[in-house]
């Protein structure tokens, strides 16, 4: 959300940001909230004058009243009666004209940042880095679903009896091959100084509002009938909402975390649940990053989140590139955007398997996070990072690492975490 006096001073700024992310849709909305502004301060400016008359008639009743005037003093109790009415009739109009003015900022996009690029939508998104050299084989790499198989580690017609289509039994070394790389990630992140956590997995309305757009929440959140909570799509709404409202000193700053959570989502507007596959699924788990610091150190916390998501995916052999998000691809919080894409050997491409962003004070103004400076009291900065999220990562694992005679390889780092082992066997080659 928009600091309002930005559209008191600027609003072509405000306009021409609307126009960067494709929506003209809400260029009606910056006149609109300037007018409803106008009316909240004559009101305000109208209640002040209110109250200082009245005090001002509160001093004459006492000296009508030492005087013994009653009759002037009833008349002028009954002028502070027909004040207050007033003040009442007004104080409720400034609470109706502030709940729309915030329910119109809420959808108003932040300002991006200046070197993001201008495209309509995520095909306009451009590439910045390679990380790796993509290999295709000359063997033949299976569906990952069928590599999975080959282990015995998926059963998606259970799930579907169970819970339908989007979720998934994982077994085995598969499971054990998810949780590994889960546990290697805590561990990465935490030798990189990042303090660990696991959050609730359920937040409150006022927290989902406070971390994401509206948009957003009605494609991703899953509502707990009967009860104020939602289940979180992912540890970041957790560990923002952690400080909201909120002072902290900016000698503390950068406050550096990595959390653990399931994840779940709705994917509304998505192109369909896969019925054999677990790229896109209402289910998941997830290591991220968090950041919240002070407005100066947030551009260089952006770039340390990519790149710890990228010497993650390096670590593990497998090649990843990086996009910069274009303007129209932005989320309405988000300043600036980075998605990190893992290779597909099977497919010949790149799939997203993070993203990086930078939502500068949105979060912060939304949830009243604050630091506390020589100068006194201002809005924090947040970024969150994807580290990995398994399933979706498991593809990218699979389809790169895997062997012509049917194995996948285990990469050093993930031995300790797999018992040792250096590498895994499909079952029907185990006795082999």
């Amino acid at each position: 959300m928009l600091d309002i006096k930005l559209l008191r001073t600027n609003p072509d700024l405000v306009k021409e940001n609307i126009k960067k992310k494709f929506q003209d849709e809400k260029l009606v909305l910056v006149d609109e909230v300037i007018e409803l502004d106008t009316k909240f301060r004559d009101s305000k400016t109208k209640g002040d004058e209110l109250r200082g008359k009245r005090n001002a008639i509160s001093k004459e009743i006492g000296f009508f009243m030492q005087k013994k005037e009653i009759q002037k003093a009833e008349e002028a109790k009954k002028e502070v009666v027909n004040i207050n009415k007033e003040l009442e009739d007004l104080e409720a109009s400034e609470r109706e004209l502030e709940e729309k003015i915030r329910e119109k900022m809420l959808v108003i996009p932040q300002i991006i940042d200046e070197s993001v690029p201008i495209g309509k939508d995520d095909s306009e998104n451009v590439e910045i880095e390679k990380f790796g050299d993509p290999i295709i084989p000359k063997y033949e790499i299976p569906y990952h679903v069928d590599i999975m198989e080959s282990f015995d580690g998926i059963e998606l017609d259970a799930s579907r009896d169970t819970s339908g289509a989007g979720f998934y039994y994982l077994k085995g070394d598969i499971a054990r091959l998810h949780s590994a790389i889960l546990a290697y990630a805590r561990d990465f992140m935490i030798d990189r100084g990042f303090t660990y956590y696991i959050p609730p997995f359920m937040i409150r309305s006022n927290v989902v509002t406070g971390v994401m757009s509206f948009a957003e929440m009605e494609n991703m959140m899953y509502k707990i009938e009967g009860e104020d909570l939602y289940l979180i799509g992912t540890s970041e709404h957790s560990m923002i909402g952690k400080f909201i409202n909120t002072i902290t000193d900016e000698k503390e700053m950068p406050l550096t975390m990595t959390s653990y959570s399931p994840c779940f989502r709705k994917e509304v507007g998505a192109h369909g649940i896969e019925e054999r596959g677990v790229y896109r699924i209402h289910q998941f788990e997830k290591q991220e990053m968090v950041v919240i610091c002070t407005p100066e150190e947030s551009k260089n916390w952006f770039n340390v989140l990519w790149k710890n998501t990228v010497d993650f995916f390096r670590s593990l052999e497998i090649p990843v590139r990086t996009l910069e998000c274009c303007s129209g691809d932005l989320a309405d919080l988000k300043v600036k955007s980075l998605d990190v894409e893992a290779f597909s050997p099977r497919q010949n491409k790149y799939f997203e398997v993070g993203s990086c962003s930078n939502l500068g004070d949105a979060q912060a103004r939304r949830l009243n996070i604050k630091l506390r400076g020589e100068n006194g009291t201002y809005l924090a900065h947040t970024l969150n990072n994807t580290c990995v999220a398994p399933p979706r990562m498991l593809i990218a694992f699979l389809e790169n690492l895997y062997q012509e005679d049917g194995t996948v390889k285990i990469p050093e780092p993930l031995r300790m975490y797999m018992g040792g082992k250096e590498k895994l066997v499909p079952k029907n080659k185990e006795n082999e």
